[in-house]
């Protein structure tokens, strides 16, 4: 017998052997076919009629599935709390800054920091101003926001966390103002209601444009270059020679003519002023851990800048309001005098009581010993 025919024998008994084994198996555990099966479905016989079937499976598809119920308008209304930097959606109501402080000492502070200058890593509402172009800007409500409404809509959709959409519309009003108010943005005086908040002008409004560089710029760097009418040949057409940096034909640098000098002036004599007193360095050191009670709002030392409040470096014997690159409140300005050690520990002790309107919202030092400490830590830093 030849190979050839031993396979076929071989695949052939193989095959006869799984029918019989597949037949056992579907005659134990296969249900019989019914002698007269129903018919389940029929297909039409005409077009309309089938045309009417396809209506019918339509409609039963887009019936309702038994499930909920279309929404009540209260519920809707509830639901629609959008408001536009035109004031479509705000409620009518208003809140000045005091009222606001009030309201945020008691609902925000906890995370945001009675000043609005952040607890730990929670936001920071104030602050930032003229930091959007630095390598890490500040982005607050007062430095990078650009429409007020948006801080309503978000104060009043969100906020307080953990109880949100719990603040009536005048607390709103009343928070947002004081926001603004942190961020030196309004005066103490200032009320914010649905009359007024659309006409205020944040200061980074302009800052926000459509980006349209698919349409403006993509095309312009996707060309290919003219590669016509280029410069044969590029010659120097100036030299910054008094900025030395460009050198001269023989290879040296330039070196440029030295400034005449002024005429040395002679001041007049004076009489010598009294040498302060030392400094006492331990009540100095005290004072500088009690200082970081003001750190959220004033900064000391040479990289000193303004914060919510001015920088301090050098106010123990200043003017009052003295610094021309800080908007002082009105009622700091007409206060005048100077920052000795008198007025530093009046100040320090009762803020509001002793300058009537300041935007100091710091309640005070209680204890004389933490004021003269203060005192003798600004003085350390003159």
């Amino acid at each position: 017998m030849s190979k050839s025919l031993e396979l076929l024998l071989g695949t052939a008994g193989g095959i006869a052997l799984m029918l019989v084994v597949a037949v056992n198996f579907a005659d134990r555990n296969v249900a019989g076919f019914p002698g007269s099966p129903h018919r389940v479905a029929a297909l039409p016989t005409s077009s309309g009629a089938m045309i009417g079937a396809v209506q019918a499976a339509t409609a039963e598809a887009d019936a309702p599935l038994g499930l909920g119920r279309a929404a009540l308008p209260e519920e809707v209304a509830a639901w629609d709390l959008d408001v536009s930097p035109d004031g479509t959606g705000l409620p009518e109501g208003s809140g000045d800054v005091w009222t606001g402080e009030a309201v945020f000492e008691e609902n925000c502070a906890v995370c945001h920091g009675s000043f609005a200058e952040g607890v730990d890593n929670w936001p920071k509402l104030a602050g930032g101003g003229g930091t959007l172009a630095d390598q890490d800007p500040l982005k607050t409500v007062g430095s990078y926001w650009p429409y007020l409404s948006t801080v309503w809509d978000y104060v009043h959709r969100s906020m307080p966390f953990g109880n949100a959409q719990s603040l009536s519309p005048d607390d709103v009003y009343a928070i947002v103002a004081y926001i603004l108010y942190s961020n030196d943005l309004v005066d103490d005086d200032f009320e914010l209601s649905d009359k007024t908040l659309a006409g205020f002008e944040m200061p980074n409004a302009g800052g926000f444009v459509t980006d349209d560089r698919a349409t403006t710029e993509y095309p312009q760097w996707r060309r290919d270059p003219c590669m016509e009418n280029c410069k044969q040949d590029v010659r120097i057409t100036m030299k910054a020679t008094v900025l030395d940096v460009t050198p001269d034909q023989d290879g040296a640098p330039a070196v440029a003519e030295p400034a005449p000098k002024a005429p040395a002036v002679v001041a007049p004599s004076v009489a010598p002023a009294a040498a302060p007193a030392a400094i006492d360095a331990a009540l100095a050191a005290t004072g500088a851990q009690v200082f970081k009670k003001c750190k959220a709002c004033h900064q000391v030392g040479k990289d000193a800048k303004n914060r919510t409040g001015p920088v301090l470096t050098g106010i123990v014997g200043q003017a009052v309001a003295d610094r021309e690159d800080f908007k002082y409140s009105k009622a700091m300005v007409e206060h005048g005098g100077i920052w000795d050690s008198a007025s530093l520990r009046g100040f320090l002790a009762d803020p509001k009581g002793y300058m009537k309107g300041t935007k100091m919202s710091f309640a005070g030092l209680r204890k004389p010993e933490e004021i003269d400490a203060v005192i003798e830590y600004l003085r350390s830093v003159q």
